[in-house]
């Protein structure tokens, strides 16, 4: 491309004469935020060392009154991937969260949990997810003894906010995670 003439003084004069006085706008400080990314997530994570944690974590579980019963257990192929959908919603959409279409906007980390303290974390995360209007989040339950592995799908089926859940892609965890996709507010 060729370049441009530069322009003439008696051209920039009689802009600056049309335009009359202009002050320079001032640069914001606020950077706006990133769009959400698979790269760039939210990750909720137990800091159990520091007291300001603690006092975080127990407000959090105050916010989040759902009570999860260990009573009930579903039935999933051990053969398949672990998935659900709720009735009355698309079967379309658990093949979108296979897909990885929809990226976690939050991600729970529950390793070096007990199961008591991992059914709170995720009562709170799917409180924190409502408030944040959040449509999908990751729960990284791991594989070990399978107790989390067991306990995890059986207790998001009773939450009325999860509308689909689907084993993760490698990407996010595979086998030991799942992807839940959440109701919008």
């Amino acid at each position: 491309m060729p370049k441009k003439p530069p322009l003439a003084e008696e051209d920039i004069a009689l802009f600056r004469q049309q335009i009359g006085k202009v002050k320079p706008i001032k640069q914001d400080k606020i950077q706006p935020l990133p769009p959400a990314s698979k790269k760039k997530t939210l990750e909720v994570r137990l800091n159990r060392t520091n007291q300001r944690g603690e006092e975080l974590r127990a407000a959090r579980q105050a916010a989040a009154s759902f009570q999860f019963s260990d009573g009930f257990e579903a039935w999933f192929d051990p053969n398949l991937p672990v998935k659900y959908v709720r009735p009355g919603i698309d079967t379309h959409e658990v093949k979108r969260l296979r897909r990885g279409d929809y990226p976690p906007d939050l991600i729970l980390d529950l390793h070096g949990l007990k199961r008591d303290e991992a059914k709170l974390e995720i009562a709170a995360l799917l409180y924190t997810a409502r408030k944040q209007h959040c449509s999908c989040v990751c729960i990284v339950h791991g594989i070990g003894g399978h107790v989390l592995k067991r306990h995890v799908p059986n207790w998001l089926i009773q939450h009325p906010d999860v509308l689909a859940f689907h084993q993760a892609t490698l990407e996010w965890g595979g086998n030991g995670a799942l992807l839940v996709l959440l109701r919008s507010q």
